[in-house]
């Protein structure tokens, strides 16, 4: 494409081998490339895939194989299915159905759990007028499991729908990062406690409502260590981006950065931006995009250089994930005649933020159908 090297900020990966390779991966042959051309490009690994391989981490299988088997046992026989959901509308239950969970998708797991558990005295129910009695749902030790996990998996759910988006910054996105880890060591020290504070884990706080708290209280060091594991793992996979940190924060909040913590290219004009009280006002009121857009190029060259850097980078594969879908979507055996020019139109409406000047493009055909 005739692109030049130099001018790359960047490249984000699934963090597959082939891709994030240290000697023969892409990455890390476009970061050598674009280091030969005299540029420096940054590697980051996507932050939303990482967040979803940090919540495999808590497996729980003791809890999941017994869920995804009685799902499956109700929803597999359509007879079944139909008598479960006539017996959840007989008794008026708060929901109409169970839900399948889906490993590929993301935020299923989260789904499909706390469906289970808003229904489980439902699902006791029907199971035991099947002759399929589901043992774990009469222990309490197995059912405060239940709910934790469903909590847990409902704060992981929340990270990751608040990664997602097409117009999210790197900083926005480490923003999140870092509030989640806070918010682990949070749960961590109300789990811990003598008397372990559950107010940000609603489910389980309902099962300790429910039965003997003596059964249960024992299982809040381990939770709180599950937590610590977890607050660990969301460290380690997350050290691409603490890398760039001093960088993020420079970009994001340029009037609280010391100078002498600044690249040396740009401590002088960190000084004069500083200093400036009607530029401060105008951080404060414009966002980012627009405060970076307005400075003036002669005075802050090296500063709008550095924002336009940051501002390229790519947090995550959001937009990778969503063209290919809306390919997926739009490329189907019943379109035999779409040809790739139609398809590459078809993709690039659906990932543009322009939105078409139809009356403008009317004025200019003569005849609105050609084929008559």
């Amino acid at each position: 494409m005739k692109l030049p090297w130099n001018k790359v900020s960047g490249i984000i990966t699934d963090g597959a081998p082939a891709m994030a390779g240290d000697r023969s991966g892409l990455s890390t042959l476009i970061c050598n490339k674009v280091i030969e051309k005299g540029g420096e490009a940054i590697k980051l690994h996507c932050i939303i895939h990482q967040q979803v391989l940090c919540a495999k981490y808590l497996k729980y299988d003791h809890v999941m194989k017994p869920v995804v088997k009685t799902i499956n046992f109700i929803r597999a026989k359509a007879l079944y299915h139909c008598q479960f959901k006539q017996f959840l509308l007989d008794i008026h239950a708060e929901y109409e159905d169970v839900l399948y969970h889906n490993d590929v998708r993301w935020l299923s797991r989260g789904s499909a759990l706390q469906r289970f558990n808003s229904l489980r005295k439902e699902i006791k129910e029907f199971l035991e007028t099947k002759g399929q009695p589901m043992r774990e749902l009469s222990d309490p030790i197995w059912l405060a499991d239940l709910g934790f996990l469903v909590d847990i998996t409902s704060h992981l759910n929340v990270l990751n729908t608040s990664l997602q988006g097409k117009d999210a910054a790197v900083n926005q996105l480490y923003s999140h990062l870092k509030a989640f880890g806070r918010k682990l060591q949070l749960f961590q020290r109300h789990l811990s406690q003598t008397q372990a504070n559950t107010i940000h884990f609603p489910a389980l706080q309902e099962i300790m409502n429910s039965f003997s708290q003596d059964n249960i209280s024992v299982q809040m060091s381990r939770y709180a260590a599950d937590i610590a594991t977890l607050a660990e793992e969301f460290k380690r996979r997350f050290q691409d981006f603490a890398a760039i940190e001093k960088e993020i924060s420079l970009f994001s909040s340029p009037f609280s950065v010391d100078p002498d913590d600044a690249p040396e290219q740009l401590q002088l004009e960190l000084i004069e931006l500083q200093c400036d009280s009607e530029l401060r006002s105008r951080y404060q009121q414009l966002s980012l995009v627009n405060f970076y857009r307005q400075l003036d190029k002669g005075r802050f060259q090296e500063i709008r250089t550095q924002a336009k850097k940051m501002l390229s980078l790519f947090g995550s594969t959001y937009l990778c994930e969503k063209t290919f879908s809306a390919m997926n979507f739009n490329k189907n055996r019943v379109r035999t005649r779409l040809s790739d020019s139609h398809l590459r139109d078809i993709l690039r409406i659906k990932t543009t933020a322009f939105v078409p000047d139809q009356a403008c493009l009317l004025e200019h055909r003569s005849q609105f159908h050609p084929s008559h």
